[in-house]
C-alpha cells in the first residue's frame, strides 16, 4: 500500500503537531506519524510547564489553539534572575517595554490536548497512528519515499518533503546520516507543581547554583511550575526523598522569595543532555524541535525556538510551489541560522558559566548581572530574544490575530 502527501511530518508532539496545523491552514496535504493510538498523548504532554514567550502566544493564538486551552494560563510579567553566592540580580518587568507579559506559561498536558483538538478539525491533515517510522526506501522523481509500521502492517508513503520532528534520538536524522554531537551536563531535572504561601503574582523566579538552576514559574491556578535541576549523582537521592523532605530541599536552594512551600504535586526528572544535529536539512528533508536541536532547558527557549522553526518552514512552504527543493530549504538555513545560532550560544553559555564553582568567576558573574540590571540596552537586547521577537521571525509571530 502506497500513499503520496505534499508533507510528512515524523513525530506527533510538540513542534510537529505545530506544524501540521500550520500547513492545514495553507490546504496542504500532510501525514502525521505519531507513535501513540487515537486516544492517548504522547509522554511530553504531562504536568511539567511550558513556559510560551509572547511570540509563540502570538503564533498559537493565530493558529487556533490557545482558545482551546482548558485550564488557565500563568502571565509572566516580571523575570527575576539571580544567583546564589553571588552579588547583584537582573529584574525585567515587561511593563517597562509597554507589554503586559513576556509571556505564558501553560501545563503540557492541556496544550497536548488543546493541540489534539485542534488537529482533530484540521481537514487536510492524515493521522498515522499509531504508527512508526522504519526506514528510507530511496529518492526519485522528486519525491522521498519512507516506509512506516501500523499495528496490522507496513506502508509506503511519498513526498516532496520529509520532517523529522521525532525527538533527540531521531530516527529520521539517523536514516537521513546526518551526526549529532551530545553533551552531558551531568544534570538531571526535576519539576513539580508547588504551593507556596504566596500566590503568584506575575514573578517568574530563576535562581542559579553550581548545580544548576532551580526556577519558579507563575501559573494560572495559583500554584507555580517548579523546575529544579540537581547534579546526577544526587539525584537517585532526590527522587527518594518524602514531600516534606524535597519541598525543604528547594526552600533552602530557592530563598523565601516567594514565600514558604508549602505542598508539591508528583515530581518527575529529565536528564539534561545538549543534542544537537551537524546539519538541519538534507535533499527533500528537514529535522525540526529536539530532531535538530535539544537544548538546556536555562531559560526555556527549547520549544519557542522549534516553533520558529517550524513556523518558517510553513511561510517559506505558502510562498512556493515545491515544499522540497533546494532553493526552499536553502532560504529556510539561511533565515533559521542566526536565531539557533543566537539561542543556542545563550542557553549553553549560561548553563556552563552559572554552574561553574570556580572561585574566580564569582566577580565576574556578578558584575554581569549587575551590568545588565542597570543598562537598559543590555536588558532590551535579553527581552527581545526571551519573548521570540529577535531576528527574522516568522510573520505569525509577531502579532496575535484579532
Amino acid at each position: 500500500m502506497s500513499a503520496r502527501h505534499d508533507v510528512v511530518i515524523v513525530g506527533g508532539g510538540l513542534v510537529g503537531a505545530s506544524l501540521a496545523i500550520a500547513l492545514d491552514r495553507l490546504g496542504r496535504d500532510v501525514a502525521l506519524i505519531e507513535a501513540t493510538p487515537s486516544g492517548q498523548m504522547p509522554a511530553v504532554f504531562d504536568e511539567r510547564n511550558l513556559s510560551f514567550a509572547a511570540a509563540t502566544v502570538n503564533a498559537l493564538t493565530a493558529l487556533g489553539v490557545m482558545s482551546r486551552l482548558h485550564a488557565p494560563t500563568g502571565a509572566i510579567r516580571r523575570i527575576h534572575v539571580s544567583r546564589r553566592g553571588d552579588f547583584g540580580r537582573v529584574l525585567l518587568e515587561a511593563s517597562d517595554y509597554g507589554r503586559e507579559a513576556f509571556g505564558q506559561v501553560v501545563v503540557a498536558r492541556d496544550f497536548g490536548q488543546a493541540l489534539e483538538e485542534t488537529l482533530d478539525a484540521c481537514s487536510h491533515v492524515t493521522r498515522y497512528r499509531p504508527a512508526r517510522f522504519v526506514a528510507l526506501a530511496g529518492l526519485a522523481d522528486g519525491l522521498r519515499r519512507l516506509r512506516i509500521a501500523t499495528d496490522t502492517d507496513e506502508q509506503e508513503l511519498r513526498t516532496p518533503l520529509l520532517v523529522g520532528a521525532d525527538g533527540s534520538a531521531s530516527s529520521v536524522r539517523d536514516a537521513l546520516g546526518i551526526e549529532a554531537q551530545r553533551h552531558d551536563y551531568g544534570q538531571r531535572l526535576f519539576v513539580a507543581r508547588v504551593r507556596t504561601s504566596r500566590a503568584p503574582d506575575g514573578s517568574a523566579w530563576e535562581r542559579l547554583t553550581d548545580d544548576g538552576p532551580t526556577a519558579l514559574l507563575p501559573r494560572g491556578d495559583r500554584h507555580y511550575g517548579l523546575i529544579h535541576a540537581v547534579r546526577e549523582d544526587d539525584a537517585e537521592a532526590v527522587a527518594a526523598l518524602d514531600e516534606a523532605a524535597w519541598l525543604a530541599r528547594v526552600q533552602a536552594v530557592f530563598g523565601w522569595r516567594a514565600g514558604r512551600f508549602m505542598a508539591s504535586g508528583p515530581r518527575s526528572g529529565y536528564p539534561i543532555v545538549r543534542v544537537l544535529a551537524q546539519r538541519t536539512v538534507a535533499p527533500r528533508a528537514v529535522l525540526l524541535g529536539n530532531a535538530a536541536q535539544t537544548i538546556h532547558p536555562l531559560g526555556a527557549q527549547g520549544f519557542n525556538l522549534g516553533l520558529r522553526d517550524a513556523l518558517t518552514l510553513a511561510e517559506l512552504i505558502a510562498a512556493g510551489d515545491d515544499p522540497g527543493e533546494d532553493a526552499l530549504l536553502a532560504d529556510y538555513t539561511a533565515r533559521r541560522g542566526p536565531d539557533c545560532e543566537r539561542t543556542l550560544r545563550f542557553s549553553d553559555g549560561l548553563a556552563r558559566l552559572t554552574s561553574n564553582a570556580a572561585p574566580l568567576l564569582r566577580p565576574l558573574r556578578s558584575a554581569g548581572l549587575l551590568a545588565i540590571d542597570r543598562m537598559p540596552s543590555l536588558q532590551s537586547m535579553l527581552v527581545g530574544g526571551a519573548m521570540g521577537f529577535a531576528g527574522d521571525v516568522p510573520a505569525l509571530c509577531r502579532e496575535a490575530a484579532p
